[in-house]
Order: C-alpha cells, then structure tokens, then sequence
C-alpha cells in the first residue's frame, strides 16, 4: 500500500511539474514540431545538378540534401515560368485559380499563403532573397526581397526597415542575411519556417568575378539535340523564339561590350541587341569590382573580334552555346557554394536533427537541348524541375522517388509536416506519405500543366497538357488547334510526336478522357481558357 501510494503521489507531482514547464515554456512542446528550410534558385534545371547529372557540373553541397533524404526524379510545376510558379507555391492552388497566369498580372493579395498559415500557427517565419512580385510579403516576420528580378552585383533589396543597396555578389548576400537571421535575430524557442530563395542562375547570367574568370576557361559537353530542326514535332516547336544562335544577345547574354558590337555591326546580322543588356548590370560595379570582371570580359572580347566574322553558322551555335554555359553555371557554382555555408551552419549549431529542409527550382530550363534556352513548355527540360528533401529520422537517406509530384504540392506538404490542418481549397497533394516510404498511399498517377503566357517573349504558344510516367499529350492552342504525343518511355528526348500514328490511338483516346477529368477536377475550362485570353488582350490594347 506505501508502495502504491508513493507511486502515485509521484505521478501526480510530475504531471503538475510538466503542466507547469509547459505553462512557463508553451514553445518545449511547439518545439517538436519541425524547422522547415525551403531554398529555391531561379531556373535552375535538373541538369545542372550533379546529384541528377554531373556532366555539366558538380553540385556537392546541394547533392548533399539528396544524399541525407530524397531525390525526386519526376518532379514538375505546374505552369513554367517564373511568377505564376511561385504563385502556385505559396497558395498550393493552380495558375488559373490563384489568378497568376503569368508575369503580367499582378499577384491577387487576397490569396492565402502558406506562409500566413504558419505565422498564424505559432511558427516563426522569414524570407530571403527573390520573391518576385510585391513589396511586402504576407506572413513573415522578417524580410529582405529583391526588387522584382533583381541585380547580381550590389543588388537593392526591400526590408521591413526599407530600401537599401548592398555592396557585392547578390547569391553571398542572400545567404548572409539567411544566416544572419538564424543566428542572431530568429527566437530559438521557436520553430521557424525560413525561405531562401536565390536570383541565380536567372537571365542575365552574371557569375561572381572568380566564378566568372574560371568558368569562362571551361569547355562543356554539348547536348545531343542541340542542331534540332523540329522534324516530327508541330509549329510550337517551329516557331518558339528560344534559339540560342538567333534569340541570345551578345552583350546582355555572351558579355560583348556595346564598343565591340559598334565596331562589327556589319558583320552581326542575326539578331538586334538590347540596349543596355550590357551596359546596366556593368554600370552597377564599382571600379574595383570592374578591374576583377574587365580581364575576363576583354578575354572574351578579343575571341569574339577575331574569329566571330569567319565562323560558319554552327561555330557560332557552338560559341553561343559555350559562352552560355560558362555563365549559367558560373552562377550555379556559387549557389552551390552558399547552399554549403548554410547546411554547415545547421551542422554546426546542431538544427539538422529536426529540420526539413528542401531544395528547388521555380521550374526547369534548357541548358541547349533542342537548340534552346528558357523554359514555359512542358517539354521535359522545362516542365521538370529539381527537388530534394531531407528530414532526419523520417525520410531514410539516399532514396530515390519517381512519383508524379509537382510544385502544387509543396504548401500542403509542409503544413502536413508540421501538423497544421491544410485548407481545403488547396489544390496539391501532402507529399508526407512519399516522405514516409508509403508509396501506396500516393493518389496522383499523371500531373496537370497549363502555360498562358502568348503571344510574347520567346513566343510559345498557350498549351494544356497531361502528363503519365509513360506518356506526354498536349493541346496548343489560341491561334493554332495542335494535339501532341509523346511516349516517354521510347522517346525520352520528346522528338517524335505519335499523336497521328495508328498504333497509339486507344492511348490518345484514354489520355483526352483523363486530361478532361483533370480539367473537371482542377476547375480548368475552356471558358476560363478563353477567359484569360481576353483579358491578356485587353491588357495589351491599353
């Protein structure tokens, strides 16, 4: 009997001790809840990263999210291109829900973001970096954003306290203020929800001066499709602006100074330059900042000066090619390099054991393939996009996914993690059971996509399609009525659409009643297709 009530006696002080801590201290039982770190890059593409591919570049400090948890081989977005994706993150609903099409209408402010839901969960929350649009980011307790695209070099940003201009490399700014915000300004007894969201390596490719003395040095493997001349593939594919011989510009894009392109202009037929292309982003260094980048641009003027004017039309796809490469992955270089500053400080102060922590890109890119660059169709190299996630003790390293996940998916995913009840509109799937290993438990077998975005820059046209781990349909539309299909199985490099051919009839016939059920299910119609082309058009005429 002593015995008895000596153990419930003691029971009855600890349940008071805990009810007490916790009165004192609500964040020890919050703090169970995880840390979320999501770290997005701006058209950044699969290829260019090594845990995927290391013909191009090694990624070892972004490879190792992917070796600490999972490598998602069939990620996708939903619209591709940079604003409407973003969109889609932070509200988990479509493009033609969400209201953001495309670059040119403005973000509908009254959208709920997952942001606001964990601020109002108890997390504390914080963004760094390119948001995109705004001025004012809802739901985080503290910000620094880019001014739209931003610049590379001495960057401006937007913060709670202002405007302001920052001296040097805009990729080691972004993760100084991501640091510096864990260190010194986060409350510790709370769980934190953090975005890092790098410029690079968006359009103009400017790489840091050492990055860009290196690379420049470097010659890259070429893609096998990069002289496609589009046989077998419909008129989108013909007459998309996206040519790297036709539609790159010698100074915004290859670094040629307005002097030289004056000296030469009866030999530069091909496309007119874009005032200013190189011009600004020089005019914003100072004059030690110039002294690093005027070797390697002269270096690069000089090669053009001589050997330009004699080259045939496939030596200058080459160069175009290379020059290009040397850029874009002079700036994923840095990426990679401060992706590892923060992933040491997490080591460092002991935050990985309850952290997820997530690596993305708005969407994917070409890096060549099809002769192109830039993104918007949902041909691979633009419709998949990179993700990894690691959470230590639930998603077991080293593992691979091939489900059909999409960026529509993130926010319920995240809320889902943290225990926080998802919104019934949203429109994406908790990725949670994939993180688990439940595969069975995943839903989605084909991802719905939707690009608006024509008639404009690089010119795609408007599509809709539907998209299975075997097969690829499509439907081009507003001023053309074009169907497309491609086996992904037999025809990973999308060359040859089979969409008239006899022998996949029944599959155009299943895919056409699947892609009407994901119109139904998503709420897409041809009336809000219709819809957004006239108010585009009505935008365009004012």
């Amino acid at each position: 009997m002593f015995l008895k009530n000596l153990l419930c006696c003691t029971c009855i002080l600890m349940f008071f001790s805990c009810k007490n801590e916790a009165t004192k201290n609500p964040s020890a039982i919050q703090q169970k809840r995880p840390n979320i770190i999501f770290i997005m890059s701006d058209d950044h593409a699969y290829q260019a990263i090594s845990a995927y591919s290391n013909k191009l570049i090694e990624t070892p400090n972004i490879d190792r999210i992917a070796k600490n948890g999972m490598l998602f081989k069939n990620a996708s977005v939903t619209n591709s291109i940079c604003a409407p994706s973003r969109a889609v993150i932070l509200t988990g609903k479509h493009s033609h829900i969400n209201g953001k099409v495309d670059n040119h209408f403005p973000f509908d402010t009254t959208n709920v973001t997952f942001p606001q839901i964990f601020q109002k969960a108890g997390y504390q929350t914080a963004m760094f970096g390119k948001l995109h649009f705004g001025n004012n980011p809802k739901g985080v307790d503290d910000f620094a954003i880019l001014p739209g695209q931003g610049s590379y070099i001495n960057p401006d940003f937007i913060t709670k306290k202002g405007d302001t201009t920052i001296t040097g490399y805009v990729t080691d700014i972004i993760t100084d203020y991501t640091v510096n915000w864990l260190d010194k300004k986060r409350d510790k007894e709370k769980p934190f929800m953090l975005m890092y969201l790098h410029k690079a390596p968006h359009r103009p490719w400017w790489p840091s001066p050492e990055k860009f003395a290196e690379f420049s040095k470097k010659t890259f493997p070429e893609p096998e499709t990069l002289f496609d001349d589009y046989e077998n593939r419909g008129t989108a594919a013909k007459t998309a602006e996206m040519n790297l011989l036709y539609h790159l510009r010698y100074g915004h894009d290859s670094k040629i100074r307005p002097e030289t392109l004056a000296e030469m202009g009866n030999v530069l037929p091909e496309i007119e330059n874009v005032p200013g292309g190189f011009t600004y982003p020089y005019s914003r260094m100072n004059t030690e900042q110039k002294a690093l980048y005027d070797p390697t641009i002269d270096a690069i003027n000089a090669d053009f000066k001589q050997h330009w004017q004699n080259m045939t039309d496939e030596e200058k796809m080459k160069w175009k090619y290379q020059r290009y490469m040397q850029d874009y992955l002079g700036t994923i270089s840095s990426v990679d390099d401060n992706v590892g500053r923060l992933l040491d400080y997490l080591e460092a102060n002991n935050l990985t054991e309850n952290t997820i922590i997530v690596y993305t890109s708005d969407q994917g890119f070409y890096l060549g393939e099809h002769g192109w660059f830039d993104k918007r169709f949902i041909y691979d190299e633009s419709f998949k996009t990179p993700l990894m996630i690691s959470w230590p003790g639930v998603i077991k390293p080293g593992t691979e996914n091939n489900n059909m996940v999409q960026n529509l998916d993130f926010a319920p995913t995240f809320l889902d993690a943290a225990g926080i009840k998802i919104p019934k509109d949203m429109q994406g799937e908790s990725m949670l059971p994939l993180l688990k290993g439940e595969n069975s438990k995943w839903t989605r077998e084909a991802a719905y996509y939707h690009y608006y975005e024509y008639p404009s820059v690089h010119m795609v046209k408007r599509h809709y399609g539907i998209v299975t781990q075997a097969y690829k349909l499509i439907h081009f539309y507003y001023d053309i009525d074009e169907w497309e299909l491609y086996d992904r199985i037999k025809d990973p490099k999308e060359l040859n659409n089979v969409y008239n051919d006899p022998a996949y009839q029944n599959i155009v016939a299943e895919l056409k009643i699947k892609l009407e059920n994901l119109r139904i299910k998503y709420k897409d119609s041809a009336a809000l297709d219709q819809r957004y082309i006239d108010k585009y058009l009505e935008k365009g005429t004012k």
